[in-house]
């Protein structure tokens, strides 16, 4: 997790991003210090990227690699106000002894658009991450990779779309909306069984959550997640993170996951 030291909305990438509407830096601050302390309440270490002046938007850690098996696929980056971070991670990787670290050829934001599920790599592409990325995180993770187009740009990211639930059980939630026909139709043969969000919860950003196999942290305005969420035996856990939504992100962008 990275601090949002300098969170500000000063420019705007995304459709939440209004640079004429106020933000409260510590606000801002008190949400993710509360996200952060959930995270080791329920036994997870949190290991703290520290934040450049001029990157407000560094505090969304989840668009800065993919970790798996230890391996680092780095990002990079689509807009030219976020480049800088790329290279601050994989410094962070680097020092924290992290061997091979690789960096990326084509356009994607890290987890942003690539989600781990036990038999597969979900990527997304349509406004960020390019679909020549995919193949390389195929080549680098020696892993199958699921191609997803993104329609909305309202979820422009596939971790605003789509939260997987249960790595091991292959496990999902997500907005069919966000998702081009045949898009929708691949989410529906792999996932038969997944839990679909409604309109209202996805654009709560409710699907911008992470879940430890157990626990989901799911942003609190979305509500109609809780109950079948409970339903299918997970704990989920709500979490304002709204002063942080102006920007375009919430839990799971605040949370960059390292599967060592």
């Amino acid at each position: 997790m990275c601090p949002p030291t300098y969170f500000r909305v000063t420019y705007a990438i995304n459709p939440w991003m209004d640079p004429t509407k106020p933000v409260d830096p510590a606000l801002a601050l008190l949400q993710w210090e509360d996200l952060r302390d959930r995270y080791r309440s329920l036994g997870h270490t949190v290991e703290i990227l520290q934040p450049l002046p001029g990157l407000p938007d560094m505090v969304f850690a989840a668009n800065g690699a993919t970790v798996l098996d230890g391996r680092v696929f780095g990002a990079r980056f689509a807009n030219a106000e976020r480049t800088a971070e790329a290279p601050a991670h994989r410094e962070w990787f680097l020092g924290h002894g992290y061997a091979a670290v690789h960096d990326p050829r084509h356009i994607n934001e890290g987890e942003g658009d690539f989600a781990v599920t036990g038999s597969w790599l979900l990527a997304g592409r349509g406004f960020r991450s390019s679909h020549r990325s995919h193949a390389e995180l195929q080549e680098y993770f020696g892993r199958p990779v699921i191609g997803l187009e993104l329609v909305d740009p309202r979820f422009y990211h596939l971790d605003t779309a789509l939260c997987v639930l249960s790595a091991k059980r292959d496990d999902v939630m997500y907005y069919p909306e966000a998702f081009s026909p045949g898009s929708r139709a691949v989410l529906a043969r792999l996932f038969p069984g997944a839990l679909i969000a409604s309109r209202e919860d996805a654009v709560a950003f409710g699907l911008n959550a992470v879940s430890d196999g157990q626990n989901v942290l799911v942003p609190a305005a979305a509500t109609g997640l809780l109950k079948p969420l409970r339903e299918r035996g997970y704990a989920p856990v709500g979490v304002d993170m709204s002063e942080l939504q102006k920007a375009g992100g919430s839990v799971k962008c605040c949370t960059l996951e390292l599967r060592d």
